[in-house]
């Protein structure tokens, strides 16, 4: 069957073959560098070019202090099941620092992306002789960050022009791929399938799902919502009927009620969407009794929080992410 949309004649069996051949005649003997963030693109994009270069490939993975509870330990023990070189780096109090005071969503993007690329070059030079970068950009990402009429979607931090210290080449495998069919390569090379499964979570993390500044403890409610609102969907049984999910924290108080007192605290979105693509996007009519009791959990076990909305918005006009 022939499932791509820009290789209409390629199955996924034939798309891995295809592209370890041609990543083995491009990169030849030389060693490659890989940013990994935990999720299926990047993770994809390792196993493609561990499979064609093997022992030439070196992953890092950064926390940036934005991802999701527990992520930067709990990933990283899938990455030595594929039996990828990974090394992990803590910066999440540089991030955190960088980003002190910052509230426009584009300065955040550009914010985390060039502390990324600093850490990342760091890491990256302390390997001898390292001729290649390789990134796990897909074609939304392409699609969203190109310049139309002077105005651009919203900035992707793996796409673009790199520093010109770093003096890498540049590949990336999955570029002409959708997000469907990344999934549909990762299961042809065995990925396990609740990785594979995994929701997509955005380069950026739970930067753009912070509106305002970032602060240290808005990362703690964002995390400790989205853990209930991720483990209560698997705990339904719905997880795997949702494209998307995420907990945003908005930059609004509002008035509640704790026992006999008044509350002045943060309002929490969720947010669940259909999508094969990530260019067009339709919320999920999630049960009213599941929304009540996520509801429920946040705002009695997340410090700080006295109120969650759902977000039912299609995509367009508005993003599939708040920022």
């Amino acid at each position: 069957m022939n499932d791509f949309k820009n290789f209409p004649e390629l199955t996924p069996e034939e798309f891995v073959e295809k592209t370890v051949e041609e990543l083995k005649l491009q990169i030849g003997e030389e060693k490659v560098v890989l940013g990994l963030s935990g999720g299926v693109d990047s993770t994809v994009t390792a196993m493609l070019l561990n499979k064609a270069i093997g022992k030439n490939l070196f992953c890092i993975f950064v926390n940036t202090g934005l991802l999701r509870k527990k992520e930067f330990e709990d990933v990283q023990v899938n990455y030595r099941n594929y039996g990828l070189q990974v090394k992990g780096v803590d910066a999440s109090e540089k991030f955190l620092s960088d980003l002190a005071g910052v509230s426009d969503p584009e300065q955040k993007r550009k914010i985390i992306g060039r502390d990324y690329i600093e850490v990342f070059n760091q890491e990256a030079m302390q390997i001898k002789d390292v001729r290649w970068l390789g990134q796990g950009t897909i074609y939304p990402d392409v699609i969203e960050s190109e310049n139309k009429s002077s105005k651009t979607i919203k900035s992707h931090h793996n796409v673009g022009g790199l520093p010109k210290e770093m003096n890498f080449k540049l590949v990336e495998p999955l570029r002409m791929l959708y997000k469907d069919e990344v999934r549909k390569v990762g299961k042809v090379l065995g990925m396990d399938a609740e990785h594979l499964g995994r929701h997509p979570f955005p380069g950026p993390g739970l930067g753009i799902r912070i509106l305002g500044e970032i602060t240290k403890e808005k990362v703690r409610i964002v995390q400790d919502a989205d853990k209930i609102f991720i483990d209560s969907l698997r705990a339904a049984g719905l997880y795997d009927k949702v494209w998307q999910a995420a907990a945003i924290l908005l930059p609004v108080q509002s008035v509640g009620v704790s026992g006999d007192e008044r509350t002045y605290e943060n309002a929490v979105v969720l947010r669940a969407v259909h999508s094969t693509d990530a260019m067009t996007a339709e919320c999920v009519h999630l049960p009213y009794e599941f929304l009540e009791k996520v509801s429920y959990d946040i705002i009695t076990k997340v410090q700080g929080v006295n109120r969650v909305v759902y977000d039912i918005s299609k995509k367009p006009p508005a993003t599939i992410e708040w920022e």
